[in-house]
């Protein structure tokens, strides 16, 4: 901790996580708007299936590719610096997207926007980790943290949505500018520089192997589920094995490694990762298409989607008031796990709710979804940080968001390729609808909305076979967040002070 951290006043310590919350909250609000953006964008830019996958997962691709190496590179060069770049880069990439005219362009500013939020994001975790040294306050601090991304999710479809009636769909990426100046005038004012002061040799090579063996092996998982493993696919699966084996054998020789395994003998650390990166599989991979399912499939605006998915965040900012109390009755563990078990009960009424006419229904099991996932992703990232030192914060919280960055990544692309499979073997087509217009059908649903007549009984059935889709992926996305809570249950120690927990079982 640096002696300016050190001196923070009270007020200047809960002012500098309101920063934090904006830029956390940005994110947030740019992952939820796009989803819901994703019918008029079809409409406008006229983008395949494939290229509206690679437009929704190319962004946590990015992420999850550098989010290790920005990890150690804010621990050496500074946290608040490397924040603030980021934050610079992610308003000039938004203006980008904003006024991409073909969807190459638009994967191409997306890339961007990966590329910056992989600056900004593990540098909010770690500063909160340095700036709060109280177990107590650091705990309230990041539940307030998390909570900013609930309301991102909130504020995101609201805010989209009436941009949508009114604007074209590139208007939901400028929101992003005004919010990126409020972060750079504010975080230069009041955000503490602080960084790892023995960061030790910079390793280039272990950078490459980390960026080559992640991108690649989420490449091959999407490439397999959608066309399947091809001679492609296969010398990419060889090059992700080589590369993730070397990178692993080198982190373990070298004295100044990158990623720091070792940080992973500790059991609360490991399973507050692994349960995060699981659970955002699932959230992440059906959310993603759940805006589509609500304007295509159920015949709302894009306000009404924006209104109908609150429920979820609603709940999920709730957790805040009650996350303290059953931490202390359940400890960190078992609240884990009830937090995924309950995410995935809603998972499930998804899968039975979405065949209803009743919107009510799809409403109440979207409670659980919101207040199971905001219970456990809260506890999980202080488990992350209280198991590590101060000065490894920056390296915890790049790993931590690697997991999740990977999760949302392979949730986008193998739960967006089984909604897809899922589709076309639903589909029943009559010989009439042939050639180019068939292919199109095919493609996805949203592809054939704009080809079929309104009302048609064509149309009627591939509604019916998006809808089976999306009864089928929730239930797979039901299945992980339940092994989630599994794995949270057996690997998360359920005391009250994790650090002292995994000191006992591994003093080292």
């Amino acid at each position: 901790m640096s002696p300016a951290t050190a001196t923070l006043s009270s007020r200047r310590r809960w002012f500098a996580l309101a920063i934090l919350m904006l830029a956390a909250l940005l994110l947030s609000i740019d992952g939820t708007v796009l989803a819901l953006a994703v019918p008029a964008l079809t409409a406008g830019l006229s983008p395949s299936a494939e290229q509206v996958l690679w437009i929704g997962d190319i962004y946590s691709l990015a992420l999850a590719g550098l989010l290790v190496l920005m990890g150690n590179l804010s621990d050496r060069f500074g946290r608040k610096r490397l924040l603030l770049t980021g934050s610079a880069a992610f308003g000039s990439a938004s203006v980008l997207a904003a006024f991409s005219t073909t969807p190459e362009m638009l994967i191409a500013a997306r890339l961007l926007l990966g590329v910056a939020g992989a600056m900004v994001m593990p540098s909010t975790l770690s500063l909160i980790r340095n700036i709060f040294t109280d177990d107590a306050e650091r705990t309230r601090a990041i539940a307030l943290w998390a909570t900013s991304f609930g309301a991102g999710s909130a504020i995101g479809p609201l805010t989209g949505g009436v941009l949508l009636e009114h604007f074209w769909w590139g208007s939901v990426f400028l929101i992003n500018v005004p919010v990126m100046v409020i972060v750079l005038i504010g975080g230069a004012w009041l955000l503490p520089e602080s960084k790892n002061p023995d960061p030790g040799r910079f390793d280039l090579l272990s950078a490459v192997l980390s960026i080559v063996s992640l991108t690649s092996t989420v490449f091959v998982i999407k490439h397999t589920v959608a066309e399947g493993m091809g001679a492609e696919a296969g010398a990419v699966a060889l090059a992700a094995v080589a590369t993730s084996v070397a990178f692993v054998r080198r982190q373990r020789r070298i004295d100044d490694p990158l990623l720091d395994l070792a940080l992973f003998r500790y059991r609360s650390f490991s399973g507050a990762v692994v349960s995060s990166m699981i659970a955002l599989f699932a959230l992440v991979g059906l959310l993603f298409f759940f805006s589509q399912y609500l304007q295509l499939g159920r015949g709302m605006t894009p306000l009404q989607a924006g209104l109908a998915e609150l429920p979820i965040t609603v709940a999920s900012i709730v957790v805040v008031i009650v996350i303290s109390a059953t931490v202390r009755s359940l400890g960190y563990g078992r609240t884990i796990a009830t937090g995924l078990a309950l995410a995935a009960v809603g998972l499930g009424g998804v899968s039975l709710a979405a065949g209803s006419a009743d919107y009510l229904w799809l409403a109440v099991v979207m409670v659980p979804i919101g207040l199971g996932l905001g219970l456990a992703m809260t506890v999980a990232a202080d488990v992350v940080l209280a198991a590590v030192p101060p000065r490894r914060a920056g390296a915890a919280s790049a790993v931590t968001e690697t997991a999740n960055e990977l999760g949302v990544v392979l949730g986008i692309s193998v739960l967006g390729s089984l909604m897809s499979l899922v589709y076309r073997h639903s589909l029943s087509l009559p010989d009439s609808i042939a050639g180019a217009t068939r292919a199109t059908v095919e493609d996805s649903f949203a592809s054939a909305v704009r080809v079929l007549a309104p009302g048609s009984p064509q149309l009627a059935g591939t509604r019916e076979a998006f809808v089976d889709s999306v009864q089928a992926t929730a239930l797979v996305a039901a299945a992980a967040a339940g092994l989630a809570a599994v794995v949270a249950w057996r690997l998360i120690p359920s005391g009250r002070d994790v650090t002292a927990i995994d000191r006992a079982i591994d003093p080292a």
